[in-house]
This record gives structure tokens, C-alpha cells and sequence, in this order.
């Protein structure tokens, strides 16, 4: 999840494919792996914990197989956070407690039968890791179940960029929706 707290959340501009000359509304640089590497389900009580302003976006080409691994921190109080993804269904291929560890933890994957959901349980001072194919081209929001923390920030959107064909692609909008303005 971004670390930013949100400066506009108008990601509905961005599905309809009208407004394509909007700046500043996100940007493209979610990062990819922690700016910061701490023991993020450890003792966090003298740790740095401002976060700046922004809307931070995922984006990947349609197709791509995407996973996602979520770390629970001990930030504030911790705790676990029920992670939604609008848009798509996931496999939920691994959980564990602890620091997720990149070279030991994927080999405790379940890939060969792992539930479908959409909606996923991540635990307090632990991991989840996720799967899915961007397979649904368009804007969806991600975010925790919890109004609260959703309304700080713990939420981001992932744009999956159309396919090459028409099957692939969003529909564009309809000629009787509402015009950007300026556009």
C-alpha cells in the first residue's frame, strides 16, 4: 500500500478514457519493493511514521501475471487489514507472520490449489502474497475494508492499460456522457 495520503480521489475521470489530458491527479511510481527496509512487524515506536501527500498508481500492460505481496506493519497499532481489490478475483497463494522473506517464503506457496477471492485477510505483524492475470483493462481501487483506514490512505488504484484488440481493450464511452471540461 501507497504510504501517501491521498490528494484527489477522482479515479473515475480516468476509466471513461475522455479525460486523457488530466495531470496531477496521479502519478506512475508506486514503488515496487519498500522505500524504506525496517523490521516492519517489530518494535516501530521511535520510527518515522510521516507520510507525504500523493496518489500513487499501479500500472501494468493487459496480460501481464501480476503478484502482489502485502506486509502488515506495527505502524500506530498495528493489527491485521482486510485487503479489497475491485475488479478482479486473486489467488491468495501464501500467508505467514514475521518479515516476508523473498528468497524462503515463496517456496511455501500453494500453487496448486489456492482459493479464488477477492478479498483477502491480511494478518496482524505478518504477509499475504497474491495472484492474478490484468486480464480486466480499466482503473480499480484497492484498498483496506476499513473505512478508516482507507479514508488515511491505505488504498491505491491499478490501471490495467488496454490489450491490442477490441476483446481486450475498454469500451469507449458512450456519446451521451458528459464531456471534461476543456476537452
Amino acid at each position: 500500500m501507497s504510504a501517501l495520503f491521498p490528494h484527489v480521489l477522482t479515479f473515475s475521470k480516468h476509466t471513461t478514457g475522455v479525460c486523457v489530458n488530466i495531470t496531477g491527479v496521479f502519478t506512475q511510481d508506486f514503488p515496487f519493493t519498500p522505500p524504506v527496509f525496517y523490521d516492519f512487524t517489530g518494535n516501530l515506536t521511535d520510527f518515522n511514521t510521516e507520510a507525504g501527500e500523493g496518489t500513487r498508481a499501479i500500472v501494468v500492460n493487459y496480460g501481464d501475471a501480476v503478484e502482489m505481496v502485502l506486509q502488515t506493519t506495527q505502524l500506530g497499532a498495528g493489527g491485521s487489514h482486510p485487503i479489497h481489490l475491485h475488479g478482479f478475483s486473486f489467488y491468495w497463494v501464501g500467508i505467514g507472520t514475521g518479515n516476508f522473506n523473498n528468497e524462503t517464503d515463496p517456496s511455501t506457496y500453494n500453487l496448486v490449489d489456492p482459493p479464488l477471492i477477492n478479498t483477502v485477510h491480511s494478518p496482524a505483524a505478518g504477509w499475504v502474497a497474491l495472484r492474478f492475470f490484468a486480464n480486466n483493462p480499466g482503473v480499480w481501487y484497492m484498498h483496506c475494508h476499513f473505512e478508516r483506514h482507507s479514508s488515511w490512505g491505505m488504498s491505491t488504484v491499478l490501471i490495467v492499460r488496454n490489450g491490442t484488440t477490441t476483446e481486450t481493450s475498454m469500451r469507449p464511452p458512450p456519446s451521451t456522457m458528459p464531456r471534461c471540461p476543456g476537452t
